[in-house]
């Protein structure tokens, strides 16, 4: 497996990329919580099975430097995993993100955390239905709290060249990367009929969170 340089462009019938956050620091869980187990896989081996039956290729953003993470031993149904080198040791997600849009060919990317166990396929690919539907640039969730910045679907024409200005300007926040495009946030009655528990918003923190999804 090799680190991934820009591709050629794919052909129409790969549309969709799934960018997978590996890189963070995991201050709060205290070590490694991508590699904890959680029901006989490691934790993030749960993103990536939830991730690819909605995409057509799987982009892990890991660490600088190091080996990278172990991956899935079973079929990801056929989807291709490429990884990408954060550029930036612990500079957060939007540095992460654009580093992977880099990369991507496909005119859109699920954009979610290596640390959400419990993503529902169903309404990833309802996200990406909302992008096209509604012509926005960025699809989030709407839930009971702030609206969330992770998982997203983007547009990669246009969430690319504003997440690489927002970086220029020395942003390092999503936000306002979101601020700088359109945004659809999808309404709870639209998604919480595939995902009655929000599980999809559901992220690991710290070890006590872990212990809730076992």
């Amino acid at each position: 497996m090799t680190i991934s340089q820009p591709r050629p462009e794919p052909p129409a019938s790969s549309p969709v990329a799934g960018i997978v956050l590996a890189g963070g620091r995991a201050t709060r869980f205290g070590r490694d919580k991508l590699a904890e187990p959680l029901r006989d896989m490691p934790l993030l081996h749960h993103a990536l099975f939830s991730l690819a039956p909605a995409v057509d290729e799987l982009v892990l953003v890991i660490r600088p430097h190091g080996a990278p993470p172990r991956l899935p031993a079973a079929d990801l149904l056929g989807r291709p995993v490429r990884l990408v080198r954060d550029p930036e040791p612990y500079g957060g997600p939007l540095i992460a993100l654009a580093a992977a849009l880099a990369t991507i060919s496909q005119p859109v990317a699920l954009f979610v955390a290596g640390d959400m166990p419990a993503l529902r396929p169903d309404v990833l690919s309802a996200m990406v239905r909302a992008l096209d539907e509604q012509g926005a640039d960025v699809v989030l969730l709407a839930g009971p709290g702030p609206v969330q910045t992770i998982p997203a679907a983007l547009r990669v024409a246009t969430a690319g060249p504003a997440a690489a200005a927002a970086l220029g300007d020395g942003s390092r926040a999503l936000r306002v990367l979101y601020d700088r495009l359109r945004v659809r946030v999808l309404p709870e009655v639209e998604w919480r009929v595939l995902d009655p528990e929000a599980a999809t918003l559901r992220d690991v923190d710290t070890p006590a969170d872990l212990e809730r999804e076992r």
